[in-house]
């Protein structure tokens, strides 16, 4: 079972030192999420029961890629990925050129978590069509994989293209959501799958079947990648029962279990309170495993 820590809602001066501590406690992958803008959002919220966010325009979602470089910067093996980056509200070229830079900057420690998004007012600001958003998500996964690997593609309306740079090795891609075309489009075009909720046992169970079924009509018996935030106190026996379960990966963010005393002590949302519940998640969990 490998470690992957959840740092969405994160401010944004805090992300260099977490990653720093990230990598010194033992955590696999640092996530966060992808956002471009607030607003009174009329898209409804799939991941809460009133379908409003949980979050208000105070809340920071800086630009993914950008994060990634300065904490690859500051670190030698943690790797990074998005939970998840709506690549279909951009463009083929922003998309290929940003992660494809990342990729060489951090030494190969990019994982793609990719996903078509919820938010239609999102790709209305960028000029992207949200009913389409499936279809060119599938459409772009193939090409972005040959853009990757130095290859040349041809596009209909352009002359034969590549970019530069590329990385060494290829981009994981993840794809997350756990809807039936979600999971679908992961076994037939990904590496693995990103879940995009916290699931209990059943949950999971449902959406590992599913998606089982899905790798089998399409001939997959490579290894894949599952990595499943989990509805669990954290402990290393929990954690070895659903690794057996083909869970590879899952997400934690310590803070979120802070004891009241941790919170007295470094306060509410402070970098020494994650790093203080990181240290100790990395005593407790991560070294009994």
């Amino acid at each position: 079972m490998r470690f992957w820590l959840g740092a969405s809602f994160v401010d944004t001066d805090q992300f260099v030192e977490l990653a720093r501590a990230a990598e010194r406690c033992g955590f696999d992958t640092l996530t966060l999420s992808d956002h471009l803008f607030y607003a009174d959002f009329a898209s409804p919220y799939p991941y809460s029961r009133s379908g409003r966010p949980r979050w208000d325009a105070r809340t920071h979602w800086p630009d993914v890629w950008v994060t990634i470089g300065a904490m690859a910067a500051v670190t030698t093996s943690l790797r990074f990925s998005p939970n998840v980056y709506i690549a279909p509200a951009r463009d083929l070229f922003t998309v290929a050129k940003q992660v494809s830079t990342a990729a060489v900057l951090s030494r190969d420690r990019v994982t793609f978590g990719v996903g078509v998004g919820w938010c239609k007012e999102e790709f209305v600001g960028t000029g992207q069509d949200f009913h389409t958003r499936g279809r060119r998500l599938d459409a772009m996964l193939p090409v972005l994989r040959s853009l990757w690997a130095g290859e040349t593609v041809a596009l209909d309306g352009l002359p034969e293209l590549s970019i530069s740079p590329t990385p060494a090795r290829p981009i994981p891609v993840h794809v997350g959501g756990d809807s039936d075309a979600a999971l679908r489009r992961a076994a037939r075009l990904g590496d693995g799958w990103i879940g995009n909720r916290i699931y209990t046992e059943e949950q999971l169970d449902a959406v590992l079947n599913t998606l089982r079924r899905h790798l089998s009509e399409n001939g997959r018996s490579e290894p894949f990648d599952i990595v499943a935030p989990l509805a669990v106190l954290p402990d290393a026996g929990t954690y070895r029962h659903f690794a057996a379960k083909g869970v590879t990966a899952t997400m934690a963010a310590p803070w979120w279990l802070a004891t009241p005393e941790e919170k007295a002590r470094y306060g509410e949302g402070t970098l020494e309170l994650k790093i203080a519940t990181m240290e100790r998640f990395a005593e407790e969990v991560i070294a009994k495993l």
